[in-house]
């Protein structure tokens, strides 16, 4: 996106998958997963998951959005999931979807047990399905308190959308006191200034897909996305702006004192913040902490981005905040698991592991 310096160096944020025999990472690889996300609130695990693994999951996925009754998220881009620019849903708690998800943890097993108890909830299960004509998620923090995983089943490319991290920019104990004791004030000011940008960037895509063949407006999409009065905290909608009734970006975040202190940081932001765009190759995971910066790029290509995603709790949460920012299926409700329920979890049926990684199945 012209609009934001965005680069696509992943480079001190990966770790290559290295498992032992028992197909889990090994000692030193989650020292550094664990020093990377320490270090940034994110890390890129390459190579986690092999072809036919990373295959596995895409069939997932596509079985999930081929039924006419999946389950829609009700967070973050229901205008989008309305007019097919995004397909968020929740998989259901069947023994191939908790087969892959068991897969994933038993696997991350040393880096998920060191942020959270096996007693901690598993709060969602999803696919992020992005098509051509979304819009640009606001740069935005998730619910406290949480781990969140996202893995590549295909190639993203960086005009797919893959997701922004700005490094540096999550919570812990003493955080507040980085930058001079001026951290959450800083990166309050870079959140704004970045959302400004993602703002243009939205309305000026929406003014050119009015009289775009490629991805055309439907009847009253436009309207819906600018001036609507429903709910939805990542879409350019003017009338929320303006009325102040969107927590994510809105007129009464760009106050005078705001605009002259952005003003006055502009290079101390530039020179401390910065975004990186993370277009992981097929088998890689990325795991980050939820109140990192983050968001989800616009789909500017004609091919779907794909990716399986879940979310388990670092601490406890109350269901008010747990809905609040994740979408579980209503067999996970009916159901509910842990992450000891995926960590013990006997895998019948699931993906062959490659051949040259030699890692034994994963049944307990």
């Amino acid at each position: 996106m012209s609009e934001l310096k965005i680069s696509s160096d992943t480079t001190d944020f990966e770790v290559p998958a290295s498992l032992d025999e028992q197909g889990k990472l090994t000692d030193g690889c989650v020292r550094r997963a664990l020093a990377t996300m320490d270090a940034h609130g994110f890390v890129v695990l390459t190579d986690l998951l092999s072809n036919a693994e990373a295959a596995f999951g895409l069939d997932l996925i596509r079985q999930t959005i081929d039924d006419p009754e999946r389950n829609r998220c009700s967070f973050a881009s229901e205008t989008d999931n309305r007019y097919l620019r995004r397909d968020f849903c929740s998989l259901p708690s069947n023994e191939p979807v908790i087969s892959f998800a068991a897969t994933l943890c038993q696997r991350l097993e040393g880096v998920f047990t060191e942020y959270c108890g096996r007693t901690r909830a598993l709060l969602e299960v999803i696919t992020l399905t992005s098509y051509r004509g979304s819009s640009h998620q606001y740069i935005h923090r998730d619910p406290m308190g949480v781990i969140s995983l996202l893995a590549a089943v295909e190639d993203v490319s960086e005009e797919q959308g893959g997701t922004v991290f700005a490094p540096g920019t999550h919570g812990y104990s003493g955080a507040e006191y980085r930058h001079g004791g001026a951290a959450d004030e800083l990166m309050r000011l870079f959140r704004i200034a970045c959302n400004w940008h993602v703002l243009r960037h939205n309305l000026k895509k929406l003014w050119r897909m009015r009289k775009s063949g490629e991805a055309p407006l439907a009847d009253g999409e436009f309207l819906d996305r600018v001036f609507s009065t429903r709910w939805d905290q990542h879409q350019p909608n003017l009338l929320r702006f303006v009325l102040g009734k969107n927590n994510e970006f809105s007129i009464r975040m760009l106050g005078p004192r705001t605009l002259w202190k952005l003003y006055r940081q502009r290079k101390t932001l530039s020179s401390r913040f910065r975004l990186v765009q993370a277009a992981p190759r097929k088998g890689t995971v990325i795991l980050y902490r939820s109140d990192i910066l983050h968001a989800g790029p616009d789909n500017r290509s004609p091919v779907p981005r794909r990716l399986f995603a879940m979310s388990i709790a670092r601490d406890v949460i109350d269901a008010k905040y747990w809905h609040d920012g994740y979408s579980p299926h209503p067999t996970l409700t009916a159901e509910p698991l842990c992450l000891g329920d995926l960590l013990d979890a006997s895998l019948v049926q699931r993906p062959s592991a490659a051949p040259e990684r030699r890692a034994k199945a994963l049944v307990n």
